[in-house]
């Protein structure tokens, strides 16, 4: 799929897109408007294609003062499609939360970043994803640091997990994470590249990787947790 356009994945020309902009759009556009938010194409093969959907009735052209003004018509029977186009990403993100959510051993916290979050990946790209799991039994705690930092650290996930550590299995975990990347292929064509990290590791990166923290922080698509709370809470303990 390409990520930067998905409507891609089911047509090829710019009437894809134009659907998806103007479904989404709270209000009619000029041709100028539409072809500054459509992912590709030029703003005289956007007109050629608003004439061709005006033709249809799926759009409606209305004289607003000196402005030609567009907008999808919600009545005509292809309008639900329309409003597929226009969600196709927002359900790629739905699909993953209630994945995660029915797992055995849930995430603390998840994040989409790169590309696929800032909308600015090719069909090649892949998604990638940043899963923190709780702390399973043999993941090391990072070493440098003061007496009772982790102990912190661990007791700030735990109270936003829903197990306690002797509860989770790393075989589950990790056959879970093996599944989602099987599964966000079927969905989109694209591989899933997974930062797996335990929450001892997820607060050791916010000192020693911090230029990953600023970009989930920046585009990241929470999928699981919540990032105000948890992906905060680390610094507040150093």
């Amino acid at each position: 799929m390409d990520l930067t356009d998905p409507t891609r994945a089911i047509t090829p020309t710019l009437d894809g897109p134009i659907l998806a902009v103007l479904a989404s759009a709270g209000r009619p556009l000029t041709i100028g408007e539409v072809a500054v938010q459509v992912p590709r194409g030029s703003e005289i093969g956007v007109r050629k294609a608003v004439a061709r959907l005006v033709d249809q009735g799926i759009v409606t052209a209305t004289q607003m003062g000196r402005n030609l003004v567009h907008e999808l018509n919600r009545e005509h029977i292809a309008a639900p499609a329309a409003q597929a186009l226009a969600g196709l990403r927002a359900e790629l993100w739905k699909r993953m939360r209630e994945t995660l959510a029915g797992w055995t051993v849930k995430p603390v916290y998840a994040s989409v970043f790169g590309s696929a979050a800032r909308r600015d990946g090719g069909p090649e790209s892949d998604i990638d994803l940043l899963l923190v799991h709780p702390n399973l039994p043999g993941d090391k705690r990072p070493p440098k640091r003061e007496k009772g930092f982790w102990e912190l650290v661990n007791e700030v996930a735990l109270g936003m997990a829903s197990q306690a550590p002797s509860a989770l299995s790393g075989d589950q975990w990790h056959g879970q994470v093996d599944q989602l990347r099987v599964k966000v292929q079927r969905w989109t064509g694209n591989a899933l590249q997974v930062v797996d990290v335990s929450v001892w590791q997820w607060a050791e990166m916010r000192r020693t990787d911090p230029a990953l923290f600023e970009q989930i922080a920046r585009d990241g698509v929470t999928v699981a947790g919540q990032p105000t709370n948890f992906a905060l809470a680390p610094s507040r303990l150093k």
